[in-house]
């Protein structure tokens, strides 16, 4: 007589299938395990950590990057093209085959999938083990991640090799952005408690256990003293911040505009620039004119007028040559900034008529605004004819158009002794002292090198600050709150919405967030250990022979289940008939025991995913 008796009333678990399904393809009952994962799974699961943690610093370069990403895209227009270039904020490349073309969308959308892949892979991990499942990762997912791993690896070397300089940035934005990075990371380590206490309590101990528990300490720790190394200029009094600093339209607005062209300039003006910067290049005739690029390719239909001579210099060309290119339908057609559906049909007409911009032409648009100018005189190459006239040149262009020598800033700070009456600044970070004997009075530098304690010597010794590029609102808010009187930016629409810093907090409003945040971070993680200590004391007092196995629907759970089995082969063996033989039958699976042996016999079909 054969007797079959029900054992187990499955409970069915949606979402344990579904975590289980995603991260291992393991969908069903059967196919899952409560062990202790297995070395080599453990292996996948660091790297798929380190993964993680290098898309993240990988994802944040990026969006702190976004101020740069002119610089970045001529920078990859010279590869392309084998010849060095100026435009050193052109965020359209130009590359061997005439076409414009951004670099930084094929690796923003690498970049936005490999980081929400990543991201959910490890989301399922932590979740499998808050649920105590064995990690047990899909293959295909090893690959994925592999593969995101060593690309996002080769990025990172690729961009130290030919951007190394851009890291600064990084850095930069810590000043704007640490305060809230901070909170971010104090409240991940917060909750990762969960699962730390809950493999350091088990009652098994062992010396990995001793050393998760310590490195979790450090971390924490570490997080908790972390804001006495911040430096943040916008943790200051609000009654000391300085007035909001002025706007130099870099070429205009190159945004909304072709660059160094009437209507780009006017467009500065219109959005609130204080004065316009310009790259000065001279013709072949003496004429100064607008131009960034050493080639006229990129901004003028050069190729078409003159196909035979579009890889020349610019300066090679006279100035009627000049003048009969077309400098604005480049702008319409490529529309480099995606803002041309922006512009009415008014303003189309206009940008499609624009012609290569003189300085004498811009600087009496600065007269009639009242404004002033920026130069960025280049000097003739070699052979040029007026390779020891120029400076002669650029002076007649300056003085006919009655601006003011006080108004115009020339750069770079080569002969101090012809340029007088002019205020001259330089690229080069200067001491103190190197500025006086040089007889400098303002610095133009790049943002990396203009740090919170530099500008303040600088501003103290009456040394004027610009500082460029600057096209973000967080960085336009650090600069304010350090002091500095100018910016020069390639946006000066988007620097004209910032009427205060982006934040602003006392240094007691700061200690008090940043102290009371450690104090819930450590209630909260004592909290959490110390319940996942009782729960784990309760679990392992607890009599298996104290529990019912009746049919009265109750919630179960894993452990109860494991108790139930243990009750009933210890029933089994205690009083079993030896003419009776009793089948299992579990969900996926069925067990029997069978006269003369009263071991279960689990016979189970392996089903691959």
């Amino acid at each position: 007589m054969v007797k079959h008796q029900p054992l187990q009333v499955y409970e069915k678990q949606v979402l344990v299938s579904f975590i289980t399904g995603i991260y291992g393809c393991r969908w069903k009952r059967y196919q899952r395990s409560q062990d202790d994962s297995s070395r080599w799974e453990c292996s996948w699961f660091i790297i798929l950590c380190s993964s993680f943690l290098l898309l993240l610093f990988w994802a944040y370069f990026w969006l702190v990057a976004q101020n740069d990403f002119d610089d970045f895209n001529c920078l990859m227009s010279s590869i392309w093209m084998h010849q060095p270039l100026t435009c050193s904020n052109s965020r359209s490349v130009y590359n061997r085959s005439g076409e414009w073309r951004d670099e930084t969308i094929p690796i923003l959308a690498s970049t936005t999938v490999g980081f929400s892949y990543v991201s959910v892979l490890m989301i399922l991990a932590c979740f499998h083990i808050s649920l105590g499942q064995q990690l047990n990762l899909y293959w295909l997912h090893k690959v994925g991640v592999l593969a995101t791993l060593l690309t996002t690896i080769s990025g990172v070397v690729s961009v130290d090799d030919i951007w190394a300089d851009e890291w600064d940035v990084v850095f930069v934005s810590l000043q704007s952005t640490a305060p809230f990075l901070h909170i971010g990371a104090l409240t991940t380590i917060t909750a990762l408690s969960w699962l730390v206490a809950g493999y350091v309590v088990r009652r098994e101990r062992s010396n990995f256990q001793m050393m998760v528990l310590i490195t979790y300490i450090i971390i924490l720790m570490a997080l908790y003293l972390a804001p006495l190394s911040f430096s943040c200029p916008c943790v200051m009094d609000s009654r000391s911040l300085k007035p909001r600093p002025d706007v130099i339209g870099r070429r205009g607005a190159p945004m909304l505009a072709p660059e160094n062209t009437m209507v780009s300039f006017n467009r500065a003006l219109h959005h609130g620039a204080s004065s316009l910067e310009a790259d000065v290049t001279l013709s072949v005739d003496g004429v100064p004119f607008l131009m960034r690029d050493r080639t006229l390719r990129r901004t003028t239909d050069v190729s078409t007028v003159f196909p035979d001579r579009q890889h020349d210099n610019a300066a090679f060309f006279n100035w009627t040559e000049l003048r009969s290119l077309n400098a604005g339908r480049w702008f319409l057609e490529r529309n480099p900034y995606w803002t041309v559906e922006t512009l009415t049909g008014r303003d189309r007409s206009r940008i499609s008529n624009q012609t290569v911009c003189s300085l004498l032409e811009m600087l009496r648009l600065v007269v009639r605004a009242n404004s002033s100018a920026l130069l960025n005189v280049r000097r003739p190459p070699a052979g040029h004819p007026r390779y020891r006239s120029w400076f002669t040149d650029t002076i007649w262009a300056v003085q006919k158009a009655g601006i003011s020598q006080k108004r115009v800033t020339w750069t770079p700070d080569t002969d101090r002794g012809r340029v007088r009456g002019f205020q001259q600044t330089t690229n080069e970070k200067l001491s103190v002292a190197e500025i006086r004997k040089r007889g400098i009075t303002s610095l133009t530098l790049h943002y990396s090198k203009a740090s919170h304690k530099d500008i303040q010597e600088y501003l103290a010794n009456n040394v004027s600050v610009t500082v460029y590029p600057v096209n973000e609102p967080w960085l336009y808010s650090v600069l304010w709150c350090s002091g500095v009187p100018s910016v020069s930016s390639d946006a000066a629409q988007v620097l004209r919405k910032v009427p205060y810093p982006i934040w602003l907090m006392s240094q007691n409003a700061y200690s008090f967030i940043w102290i009371a945040s450690d104090l819930v971070s450590l209630a909260v993680v004592i909290g959490i250990f110390s319940f996942q200590k009782w729960r784990m004391s309760g679990m392992q007092n607890c009599n298996p022979e104290q529990i019912m196995l009746s049919a009265v629907p109750h919630r179960s759970n894993r452990d109860v289940n494991i108790m139930k089995e243990k009750l009933i082969v210890s029933e089994l063996n205690n009083g079993l008939s030896s003419t009776e033989e009793l089948s299992l039958y579990p969900e996926n699976g069925n067990a029997r025991y069978s006269h003369g042996d009263m071991r279960p016999s689990f016979h189970t079909e392996q089903m691959g995913c």
